[in-house]
């Protein structure tokens, strides 16, 4: 998954295209920066947002987790999960600092490739219904709301 130079999807429209982005799949090394970007980048937190949560997911799935470096800085995230039926999308989310400069259409068009290559044929997204910018970045990816589907959650007991 390693690229270098990968040109940001969907760069038109007065983004600025970018050469310089780095896109990889996060290794054990990169969580706990992971979990700082976060809590800058990220609208909200998770009830998974922990190390044990993040290590989980990648020691089940290494290339669900895919950075965006830039000039060596972690820039941006995405969670791209497969579950050999339906293509989820969790946690894209770019710095502050590199926003509209093409981040958040690479780690999107790097989630969409993986997804092809596993046999995907539709990618979800979950976006909060207060994140705003969330969602314009969202439509600009050519993605929707499904007005007639709610989400219904459980919090589920600890593991002991």
């Amino acid at each position: 998954m390693a690229k270098r130079g990968r040109r940001a999807a969907g760069d038109g429209g007065g983004m600025r295209c970018m050469t310089d982005v780095r896109i990889r799949a996060a290794e054990a090394a990169d969580l706990d920066a992971v979990l700082a970007f976060w809590k800058v980048a990220a609208e909200g937190t998770s009830i998974s947002d922990d190390r044990a949560g993040i290590e989980r997911l990648v020691a089940r799935d290494p290339e669900a987790l895919i950075l965006a470096e830039r000039g060596g800085e972690l820039a941006g995230t995405v969670i791209a999960g497969f579950d050999g039926w339906r293509c989820h999308l969790y946690r894209l989310a770019v710095h502050p600092d590199h926003r509209r400069r093409g981040v958040g259409g690479a780690l999107l068009a790097a989630a969409e490739e993986r997804f092809v290559g596993l046999g995907g044929r539709r990618a979800d997204a979950m976006v909060l219904d207060r994140n705003t910018l969330g969602q314009h970045a969202w439509r600009a990816a050519e993605y929707g709301p499904e007005e007639q589907w709610t989400r219904w959650v459980k919090p589920l007991p600890t593991a002991r």
